[in-house]
């Protein structure tokens, strides 16, 4: 697989959408676990700000990549199975 094979893998509406739900469910759960405390007290210093952030991104690239790795292998199995499409980036290729 390409770079830009994976890159619009990647930024295809149904991986996006996947990778931000799982950020934003995940995201708020570790954000309560590792910062809640310290918001409740009013300390949000920019450095937890950065962390907090970072705590979304980790999630949402975590889908991305699984997500993308999926469809590469479900193409590779196709393939090798002889399908005559393959399903890649929300869309069938013929083969």
């Amino acid at each position: 697989m390409t770079l830009r094979t994976w890159f619009t893998a990647a930024v295809q509406p149904a991986t996006m959408r996947r990778a931000a739900f799982t950020a934003l469910l995940v995201g708020f759960i570790l954000t309560a676990i590792n910062h809640g405390p310290a918001l409740m007290q009013g300390l949000a210093t920019g450095e937890r700000i950065c962390q907090i952030l970072l705590t979304f991104l980790v999630p949402y690239s975590v889908s991305t990549i699984s997500s993308v790795a999926t469809r590469h292998e479900m193409n590779t199995a196709r393939m090798r199975a002889g399908t005559a499409e393959t399903i890649f980036c929300g869309k069938i290729d013929p083969a």
